[in-house]
């Protein structure tokens, strides 16, 4: 064999590669991200259930920390997908009590920051983080 018949491959697990090594990171990464999501995601849909938005930031930063590491893989959009919906949430949670604030001032009173729309906006999370979760165990990029 001479030097012209060799051929320049990248390694499977090079910084851009599709599979291998870094393939199996970012899915765990990922698995991760959407369980701590999910803990969150569940616990705001049952009645008296709390977790600490803690670990909803953890994932939110986890993230925005690995996001950039699944650039041009199908895991890139699940990285957007987890972002996206827990920003939307935060944005959905705090105009809803802004907007219904006037009549839950009651609520505030007795020391419950509450909002009629809560529990739609947490079912929605919970979709979006289920679908995402299906999506990634099928190996398929999520789509809005």
């Amino acid at each position: 064999m001479s030097n012209n018949d060799i051929i320049d491959v990248e390694p499977i697990d090079g910084p851009n590669a599709k599979g291998g090594k870094a393939a199996d990171s970012l899915k765990t990464w990922g698995w991760v991200s959407y369980l701590l999501h999910l803990i969150v995601a569940v616990a705001a849909v049952i009645p008296g259930a709390s977790v600490s938005v803690a670990l909803l930031i953890i994932a939110l930063v986890m993230d925005l920390v690995k996001k950039n590491d699944a650039a041009g893989t199908w895991q890139e959009s699940h990285f957007k997908w987890r972002v996206s919906s827990v920003l939307w949430a935060g944005v959905l949670y705090v105009v809803t009590y802004v907007v219904t604030s006037p009549i839950m001032i009651w609520f505030a009173l007795v020391g419950v920051i509450w909002s009629p729309f809560w529990p739609l906006i947490s079912i929605w999370f919970l979709y979006r983080i289920v679908k995402g979760m299906v999506r990634m165990n099928a190996g398929r990029a999520v789509n809005a």
